[in-house]
């Protein structure tokens, strides 16, 4: 029985390992500098204390222990020999990395409905996004993910893993892992497209409909000014949500576990690493109130060491 995983991730690129090592590290700073910078800012200033901002502090959130589970080891792994991971961590990262993304595709969710509560129902806005029903919306998109996690997780490593240990990937991700197990695995993968779907496509066209009644609402405003400042709240939204559903629907929405190529590693880095980065950067350059709201607590933080 195996007791053990050996990561191939990146090892067939020989030298190019160290520039890749470099190039991820950075990247990883730039993740957790942009996604703290991003929660600080939303903590710290008042009028940034709305429900989409909160969404977006528990979004920032959750793509920094996302990247979390991931990046670390597979830096160690790109300037180590030993890339082995023990079947139980590898179930942990497994079990982490779903949760977490499916977290994250949820609170997206619940940020496009939150969008299409503000625009097409104003005057019902605060009782359909009090806090109390923030809460509970935060709550159940924690839960949900992690539930279904721990089903995937079970349904995985409930398999016999008896021979190839060799996972052709960066970290455990399922289509890899149940690719190695010794028995015929189509009742299992189909399980698992089937939760793909659900957690991708289903989201993805809830959001898809609530932009469509959005733009709907937005084209009916009388002045140009008022059109342009209702879509620039949703514009940010919007670009994260194509980039994340989009990758995570090229690697999850297939009726096999396929055999994972470097295409396919490529377009993994691109949510695990690429999308988690790219959030930040877009709230942070794109939005407005975020500007301001960065520029007041750099001013407060600069008086208030210069005071110092």
């Amino acid at each position: 029985m195996v007791t053990e995983f050996l990561l191939l991730g990146f090892s067939s690129l020989g030298e190019i390992q160290l520039a890749l090592f470099v190039i991820f590290l950075f990247l990883y700073l730039a993740i957790l500098s942009g996604n703290v910078t991003i929660i600080s800012v939303i903590r710290q200033d008042q009028s940034l204390h709305t429900p989409m901002y909160f969404f977006l502090g528990i979004l920032s959130t959750s793509e920094t222990f996302y990247t979390f589970v991931i990046l670390p080891r597979m830096l160690i792994n790109l300037l180590s020999v030993a890339r082995t991971i023990s079947f139980i961590c590898c179930a942990i990262q497994m079990f982490f990395f779903l949760g977490f993304a499916m977290n994250n595709c949820l609170v997206l969710g619940v940020m496009g409905y939150d969008r299409y509560a503000a625009i097409c129902h104003p005057l019902h806005y605060p009782i359909l996004m009090s806090w109390q029903m923030c809460g509970k919306l935060a709550a159940a998109c924690g839960i949900g993910g992690f539930s279904a996690s721990l089903i995937l997780v079970n349904l995985v490593f409930s398999l016999p893993f008896c021979g190839a240990n060799k996972v052709n990937h960066y970290f455990c991700d399922i289509s890899p892992v149940i690719h190695l197990a010794c028995t015929n695995t189509d009742v299992y993968e189909f399980a698992v497209f089937i939760c793909g779907v659900l957690a991708i496509v289903v989201l993805f066209l809830f959001i898809c409909v609530s932009y469509v009644c959005i733009l709907k609402t937005i084209l009916k405003i009388p002045s140009a000014e008022g059109r342009r400042k209702a879509f620039s709240t949703c514009a940010s939204h919007l670009t994260v949500v194509i980039v994340h559903y989009g990758c995570a629907s090229y690697i999850y929405l297939r009726p096999t576990a396929n055999y994972v190529s470097s295409k396919d590693r490529l377009v993994t880095v691109m949510y695990t690493i690429v999308t988690p980065l790219l959030s930040p950067m877009v709230y942070s350059l794109r939005n407005k109130d975020v500007h301001i709201a960065l520029r007041k607590v750099w001013g407060k933080n600069r008086s208030l060491k210069l005071n110092n």
